[in-house]
């Protein structure tokens, strides 16, 4: 790299995998957080979906969530966006499938060990899971055997993400932007 006069810098390389100086990798690095932005905790929880992580970019911020911009001005006058969910829930060794707008309230009112995914859905996609897995369903009950086949589907549904709360949020927020 050059330095301010247009020569080669000539500083020390430290165990680096590129022949950057500490100097210039900070320079890079720099550069780099305006390309792509920094994720850190947002100043106040996104009016959008309530997630507190944020990506910073040199124009402003973004909820790290829906992508909602911070600042922006939600009609106050409009309900909070539905998003119904088909929910996945795991206590011991039994699944429950079951569908809600509201997963915070419900979920909070079946006693579980695990949320293990959502699924973005009315009742119609619930029905359709409850007749998809059958041979494993209790009873007449939402709850169902776990097999092979429904860890499959849950997984699926889950793979890349870390935390469902995280891609409800997302849903709102977008359901939100969607609406203006």
């Amino acid at each position: 790299m050059p330095d301010d006069g247009g020569g080669l810098c000539g500083r020390p390389v430290e165990d680096a995998p590129f022949a950057l100086c500490p100097a210039h990798v900070a320079l890079v690095a720099e550069w780099s957080d305006t390309a792509s932005g920094v994720t850190d905790l947002l100043p106040s929880a996104c009016r959008a979906c309530g997630s507190r992580l944020g990506v910073r970019y040199p124009s402003g911020w973004v909820c790290a969530a829906c992508e909602w911009p911070v600042g922006a001005i939600l009609d106050d006058g409009l309900p909070p966006p539905r998003v119904d969910v088909v929910y996945y829930l795991r206590f011991r060794d039994r699944i429950k499938i079951g569908t809600t707008a509201s997963p915070r309230r419900r979920l909070a009112r079946i006693w579980h060990d695990e949320l293990l995914a959502f699924e973005r859905g009315d009742r119609l996609v619930e029905h359709r899971r409850h007749e998809q897995f059958t041979a494993s369903r209790r009873d007449r009950s939402e709850w169902f055997t776990t097999t092979p086949d429904l860890e499959a589907h849950i997984g699926r549904l889950s793979a890349g993400v870390v935390d469902p709360w995280a891609l409800y949020a997302r849903w709102l927020g977008e359901a939100a932007a969607l609406r203006g």
